[in-house]
């Protein structure tokens, strides 16, 4: 029996949280000569990729993000090996530290223009190639799963909502505003928080509980310092409950979403209306706001 048939036949249901499906490649190349290569470069590692894995085309491959790892990516797909390229991992990679998702992340920006907003939804499938443009890794599927309704811009009006239930960070005197409807448990809010936070733009986050985070919005918005403490609470840290306030802002935020069927998060609201659902990488995000009509 293959390797490749081995793991199709086993690796059918979602890898838990650090549980990786880690089975050896058979190969041409010895592991002899893995170990006589001192800290590989990642063209080294891809010659010993290319010499196991003949049939997967690879488009990069990159040992310095993930410890000890080599990142690599093959189309649409997005799989691991260790620096002598024994081992091939298919899973997802989590940092404890910062509490953030790296493979969906990056699952994201290799495909953008697949994923539909909504934490629940995407938080259960990330983008995958099909099987004939990565035949030997896409076999081994590891509960990772495509997500197949299409992203379809419409425009949003946010005249209805109130100024308050708004949280305003980022440059306050940039030329750019973008509205986002966030939730404080959704990964894809954080990773998109942490590239808006690169960019010189105004935020407006507008916090909905689509995953039952209504709790942690109150403290954020009743905080002394709303930036600060939602960048804390996006980060995992505790977020200490101040004193109450009043949030029927943020009740007006939930009757909107429901209003105009915003299930999922993350919403991106450009100042001309235009509605885009899902996370985008920083470079779509700065050329769609360029294209604001005005």
């Amino acid at each position: 029996m293959s390797v490749i048939n081995w793991m199709r036949g086993r690796i059918g249901i979602s890898i838990p949280v650090f549980v990786l499906m880690v089975a050896p490649v058979v190969g041409p190349v010895s592991y002899a000569l893995a170990r006589e290569i001192s800290g590989p470069s990642d063209d080294k590692v891809a010659q010993l990729i290319k010499a196991r894995l003949p049939k997967t085309p690879l488009t990069k491959v990159d040992c310095n993000k993930v410890g000890d790892l080599c990142e690599v990516t093959a189309g649409a797909n997005l799989f691991y090996v260790d620096r002598g390229a024994r081992y091939l991992i298919i899973g997802r990679v989590y940092d404890m530290e910062t509490r953030q998702d790296l493979t969906a992340a990056r699952l994201l920006e290799i495909n953008p223009d697949m994923l539909v907003g909504g934490a629940a939804k995407a938080n259960a499938a990330a983008a995958e190639a099909p099987d004939e443009a990565a035949p030997e890794v896409s076999a081994a599927r590891g509960g990772v799963g495509r997500t197949t309704l299409p992203v379809r811009p419409v425009e949003l009006n946010l005249t209805g909502l109130p100024a308050e239930g708004a949280i305003v960070w980022g440059n306050r005197a940039a030329r750019q505003t973008v509205t986002v409807f966030t939730d404080f448990r959704c990964s894809y809010c954080r990773a998109l928080t942490n590239v808006l936070r690169s960019m010189d733009v105004r935020v407006v986050e507008r916090p909905i509980s689509v995953l039952g985070s209504r709790d942690i919005a109150d403290r954020v918005y009743c905080s002394k310092n709303q930036e600060e403490a939602l960048h804390a609470a996006y980060a995992g840290e505790p977020v200490k409950a101040p004193g109450a306030c009043d949030t029927k802002g943020l009740d007006a935020n939930e009757k909107f979403a429901q209003r105009h069927g915003l299930s999922g998060t993350p919403v991106i609201v450009r100042s001309d209306g235009a509605m885009l659902e899902g996370y985008r990488p920083k470079e779509f995000l700065e050329a769609w706001l360029k294209g604001a009509k005005s």
